[in-house]
Parts: structure tokens; sequence; C-alpha cells
């Protein structure tokens, strides 16, 4: 955290700085131009030269005041990103907020874990990992957590999230201009459907005619100059009349190229900042120089490439300016020229548009890894195999205090699935939803809250939390059913990694008792690796049938000075202590 709290002092004086230099610039910038009316004003008043060049001085001042006026206005937003980044971070660590956005439009009901381990929502796994801020980041990170990476791109993404942990200054500096960007799912969108729609390029003779038309204008216009002769002034005036008509035979396609492009020069602006650090940074991991190896494209890399559209789209933006667009349309067709540049650029890099976005979320997802890991320097990454090895020292739930959180050995070898017992309150589904994060975490190449993992990467299938749908009229046991249907149909020629909670809740108890059984039997007969917590304790002597598929373990909770004692350890063996009856004798229940 002092890491944080330093440079949080630093950027914040830094932007006191900027802040006294904006407003000085501001000052002199409304000076200038006022003396420059001034100016104007005594010049028109005495016809004295000096006022005249006077003007011009001051106004020149003004148009360079105003562009240092704007890169100090760029830098103190960039300062005050970076403050932002580590008052969030600070404010994370100390957990007084998570001012990161939980990803809640991701939550689907019906995906084999996400619901049931808390991957998205408030306080979800996502919000505690989150640190993108473009919608192409978010939904890269999302959709991460919601599979499994082959051991290969698991390697490969350890290795760039190990490299990007180390650098902190960097990842802060890319975060700081992607949160700048105020990236939105409607401008990603816009630019992406910009990009996928089909321009047709104007004819070779439209495009001679939109510079012969120019040129002979400003030959007629240099002639009037020379002779004074006023025919040239006819054949002005018929040939700016002839530029706008030209004009407005492609104001409507001119129009369709730029539908909903509101402020778009400043969007892809933006992400060619983004991308232009991503270009600038020196990498050693493989996956990392792959990516920026995305970036380049002929001469220049991407963010060249973006720097120059976002000029053209800047130029077009004046189209709505209803004096300069008769003015500049009527002298060199100026949006015709742009036009053209538009749709010359989409031939040649609109293809490319979208990989170089997708660029920008994999460094977003990463990049929201790699803090994870720093911020938490004792997880490990995991040892991977091929051979169904799953073990784990020092387990537990990354999101809990790491101050008070306790850890536990858990190795499923050579009993590859537990049957967990324990009273309520006893860290049952706590446990359950441990080894689940843990394995979407390791699935995906991010550090797991162990001390030693030793992982083979496999599906994760849950079925802990259901609920009612009342929208499809079903009920919660027979939305169990169907979510066990799901876990046996996928376990059909692929070994999974499986967590059940207390399952069959919804029927009587020698029902839910079999029903259980013949679960765990079919689990182990598909060779499924994982957990099934229940309070059944006929349930465990299934393990004597399969001493070498099933393994007992348990919570226990222990009376002490007449109260309920928690050790939140993983025991062998079966539950004995009970705590219902003495919870309900101290509360006067019973």
């Amino acid at each position: 955290m002092e890491i944080y709290t330093n440079r949080k002092a630093v950027f914040s004086q830094e932007l006191v700085q900027l802040k006294k230099k904006f407003n000085a610039i501001s000052f002199f910038r409304i000076i200038s131009i006022i003396l420059a009316l001034i100016a104007i004003v005594y010049f028109i008043d005495t016809q004295n030269k000096v006022y005249s060049l006077t003007a011009g001085i001051f106004f020149i001042a003004f148009i360079l005041l105003m562009r240092f006026h704007n890169k100090i206005k760029d830098d103190k937003e960039f300062k005050e990103a970076l403050v932002t980044i580590n008052t969030d971070e600070i404010a994370f660590l100390k957990r007084d907020k998570l001012a990161f956005d939980s990803g809640e439009e991701f939550i689907d009901f019906t995906h084999p874990y996400a619901y049931d381990l808390d991957i998205f929502g408030s306080h979800s796994l996502f919000q505690n990992l989150n640190r993108t801020n473009t919608y192409i980041g978010k939904k890269t990170l999302a959709n991460q957590l919601l599979g499994v990476l082959s051991n290969s791109e698991i390697t490969a993404n350890q290795e760039a999230i190990q490299e990007l942990a180390k650098k902190l200054k960097w990842r802060q500096e890319f975060m700081a201009f992607a949160k700048k960007s105020q990236d939105n799912p409607e401008q990603y969108k816009t630019l992406i459907k910009w990009a996928e729609f089909k321009s047709k390029p104007v004819s070779k003779a439209v495009s001679v005619l939109s510079f012969l038309a120019p040129t002979i204008f400003a030959l007629v216009f240099i002639g009037y100059l020379i002779s004074s002769n006023t025919l040239y002034l006819s054949a002005l005036s018929y040939l700016f009349v002839f530029n706008l008509i030209v004009f407005g035979l492609f104001s409507g396609r001119i129009s369709l190229e730029i539908t909903k492009a509101d402020n778009m020069d400043i969007i892809i602006k933006q992400y060619g900042l983004i991308l232009q650090i991503i270009e600038n940074e020196t990498f050693e991991s493989s996956k990392l120089k792959d990516l920026q190896n995305q970036l380049k494209v002929n001469a220049l890399n991407s963010s060249g490439h973006l720097k120059e559209l976002s000029v053209f789209f800047s130029r077009m933006e004046s189209i709505s300016n209803f004096v300069t667009t008769p003015l500049f349309n009527g002298l060199f067709l100026f949006h015709l020229h742009t036009l053209q540049d538009i749709i010359r650029w989409k031939k040649d890099y609109a293809p490319a548009l979208s990989q170089w976005l997708d660029v920008i979320g994999t460094f977003e997802a990463l990049n929201s890894l790699a803090n994870f890991s720093y911020n938490n320097p004792e997880f490990v990454f995991p040892t991977l195999n091929r051979n169904h090895k799953i073990s784990f020292s020092n387990l537990s739930h990354p999101l809990l205090n790491s101050e008070t959180r306790i850890g536990n050995e858990v190795d499923f070898q050579p009993q590859s699935f537990m049957i967990l017992t324990g009273s309520n309150m006893s860290g049952k589904s706590t446990f359950l939803r441990c080894l689940g994060i843990n394995m979407v975490l390791g699935g995906i190449g991010s550090a797991v809250c162990a001390s030693k993992a030793i992982l083979h990467p496999m599906p994760v299938l849950v079925s802990m939390r259901l609920s009612d749908s009342l929208s499809d009229s079903e009920s919660y046991f027979y939305a169990e059913i169907k979510r066990l249907k799901q876990i046996m149909d996928e376990l059909n020629g692929n070994r999974a990694f499986v967590l059940l909670d207390e399952i069959l809740r919804g029927t009587n108890s020698d029902d839910k008792r079999s029903g259980t059984i013949e679960v765990i039997k079919k689990m182990i007969a598909k060779e499924a690796i994982g957990a099934i917590a229940t309070h059944d304790i006929e349930v465990c002597l299934t393990t004597d049938d399969y001493p070498n598929r099933l393994i007992n373990k348990c919570f226990e909770v222990e009376i002490i000075n007449d109260d309920l004692h928690f050790d939140y350890k993983l025991h062998d063996g079966i539950c004995q202590n009970k705590s219902a009856t003495f919870l309900m004798k101290k509360m006067g229940v019973i």
C-alpha cells in the first residue's frame, strides 16, 4: 500500500502545479485576445500600421497559448487519472470500497459456474480483479473468466502477467490513458460498425475533378489578382457554384459515412494514445511481444494510422458549420477530399482495426491480472501438468481478508473426489467456492491464493446456488435437476472439476440420500474430479465401496466456554460434532 500512497502524493503535487499553469495560461489567453481586439480598434481609428502589427502579434500569442493550454489540459487529465488510480487502489487494499466496475451485465444464471461462484456482480471476483477502463478490456476480462485455456496459453499468460506485474509505472500509465479515454460500449460499437460498413470509392473521374476544379479556381483567382479583370470575378463565381454543386452530389454519401460519428476523432485519438504506450514499451515475454507485433502495419504503427484517421474525422466534423462548409467546399471541395481520404484509409486499415482494439482489450485483461498478482505477492502461479493432478498448499479464498483467512491443504490424488461434511457456518460452501475460484484463476494463467499449486486445467462445473425461475415457471428442484443433467452431459467424454453443494434439497430425506449417492457414483464413473458437500452422514459411507476414488473430509466445530468455535480447517474423516441442537438451546428455541 505504501507504494500507492507515495505515488498518489507525487501525482497530487504535480497536479497542483499543472492546475496553476492551466489557470495562468487561461488568464493570459484571455488577455492576449482582448489586447488583440483593442489593437484592431485603434488601427481602424488611426490607420497606424503599428497597431495592426501589434494585433497580429497578440493574435499569434493567443494561438500559441491556446495550443499550450490544450497540452496542459491533457497533462492535467492524465495526472488526475493517475491520482484516481492510486486512490482507488489504496481504498481497495484498506477494504474501504470497491471503485471498480462489477461486470453485472455478464451475470449468466445458466453458465456452468459464473453465478454459483460469484464471478460477476457486487463484491464479485470480477470486481476485485477488474482494472479495465475500456469496453473491449472489460469484455475481454469477462470472457476469460468464463472459460479455461490450454496449457500453452496458460503458460504464455503466466509469463506475461509476471512481467507486467513488475512494470507498475507502465501499467498505471497505460491505465491512465485508458481511463482518460472515457470509452463506452456505444463508442466502441460505432467505430466497429463504421469499419465493417463497405464504402464504395468515388470514381476516377470524380477524383480527378476534385483536384482539377479547385486548381482551375486557384488559377483564375491568381489571374484576377494579376490583371484585376472583372471577367475573372464572374468566372470565379461560376466555379464557386460549380464546386458547391459537386459537393452537393456527394453530401449524402458523406453523411452516411459519418452517421453517429460525433466526437469520433477524439475517440480514435484516445485509442491511438493507448496503443502508442504499448508500442513504445519493451517486452520480454512471447505473448506481449506477439501482441505488440500485431500493431505494426506498413510503415506506421497502429497508433500512427489512428492518428491519421482522427485527423480525417476531425475535418469531417466541420461539415455541420453553416459558414465554413459552403466556403471550404466552394473553394476547394474540402469535404469531398476528406471523404476520399477516409474511404482510402478504410480500405487499407479497417480490417486491422478490430485486431488493434482486441490488443487493447487483451492488455487490459492481463494488466488486471498483473495488478492482482502485484497486490498479492504471496500468491503463486500453478505448476501445470497433463496427468489430472490437482493439489494446493495453504489454499484459501482470494477475496477474504488476508489477515484472517485460513488456508488448507488439498490434494485430489490418489482419491479424486471428496465428500465434505460439516455443520452450517463451518465453512463448507466457502471452501467449495474457494476451490472453484482458484481453479478458474489457474485456468486463465492468473496467480492463485495458495503457497503452492499443481494444476491440470479443466472445465469447472458447479451446482451450488440455484433459485426458482418464475419467468420460466420453474421450481428450485427442477432447476437443480436441469443443472445436474447439464453437468452429466458435460462429463460425457470430458473430465471436469465438479463442485456440488447439498444437492436435491427439494425432496424428502430418503430420496435425497439415495439420489445423492447415485450422483456420486455417476460422477466417479465419469472420472470427475472435485467435491460434494452434504449433511447426510450415510452418504459418506459410499467411500467404503470406492476407497480408491472417494475420500471423506470435514469441517469440525467445537464448544469452548459455552460457545461455538469454528477453526475452518479441513480435517480427515466425517464430521462428528452437532451444532444445531446446541445453538437452538442456547438461543432458547428449544
